[in-house]
């Protein structure tokens, strides 16, 4: 069975300071009907997001983020298990830093815990450990993450669900006659040295984390699909039926 890493950025997965509810449930749905063909692993955004709901605290300060994050865990799972449960899928949760990369030991020990959930059934939901890591530790954002989950776990594919529909040849916020790429081969470095765009507030990414995404894996051999997390007819289009019509591949040529 083939192996797929899904993605979710907090612009797809909150509304108005909150979790976007029924955007989470769509999905799950989605994920539920994935694992009939794939395995899969969710990386998710949200649990900064999901804290504020509870207490408004300064996310742009070190600590107010992580004490964000750690209300906000407990409150985003809740809300993956009680939707996942009508569906009979078990999760896990797994925080994981860049030192979990680092160290050959540590990252056998992680793919190790990834493969055993996956044979016994669960799907394991990762999320940056926002709680215990130094400035130094950090991907800053789980685009990169998630490239490193899917090599590091020998996923065949990171599909990265956003609030953007693809990677553009230029700005479509800017540019009416912009053009979606649907398939890209390569990654010019200076549109890897381009500003952090995030469209939310609590999004810390932007077309440039995806970029970098895209051109670790490119690197590795590996392949990423970029699409709406709006409208997961694409990725579903994609995934279960092998079709191409939105979105971006970025692959090997």
């Amino acid at each position: 069975m083939k192996r797929v890493v899904i993605k979710v950025g907090s612009g797809v997965l909150t509304e108005s300071n909150s979790i976007a509810k029924v955007r989470m449930l769509k999905l799950v749905t989605f994920i539920a009907e994935l694992i009939e063909k794939y395995d899969v692993i969710l990386v998710t955004s949200g649990a900064v997001a999901a804290g504020y709901t509870a207490l408004k605290l300064d996310r742009k300060k070190q600590i107010g983020k992580k004490v964000l994050a750690s209300v906000g865990q407990p409150i985003l799972m809740s809300s993956y298990k009680k939707k996942f449960d009508t569906f009979e899928v078990d999760i896990s949760q797994i925080l994981l830093t860049e030192d979990d990369f680092d160290s050959r030991k540590r990252t056998e020990i992680f793919s190790q815990i990834i493969d055993t959930t996956l044979e016994n059934g669960i799907l394991p939901i990762i999320n940056e450990n926002d709680i215990s890591t130094t400035p130094d530790q950090v991907f800053g954002d789980n685009d990169q993450l998630s490239a490193h989950v899917a090599h590091h776990t020998n996923s065949d594919m990171l599909v990265i669900l956003s609030d953007i529909d693809g990677y553009y040849d230029s700005n479509p916020h800017e540019n009416k006659d912009a053009k979606l790429l649907k398939v890209v081969n390569s990654i010019d470095e200076c549109a890897l040295e381009a500003t952090h765009t995030p469209n939310n507030e609590f999004a810390t990414g932007g077309i440039v984390t995806k970029l970098k995404a895209a051109k670790y894996l490119l690197d590795k051999n590996r392949k990423m699909f970029l699409c709406s997390g709006y409208d997961l007819s694409t990725a579903k289009e994609f995934l279960m039926e092998g079709i191409h019509n939105k979105g971006t591949l970025f692959k090997n040529s």
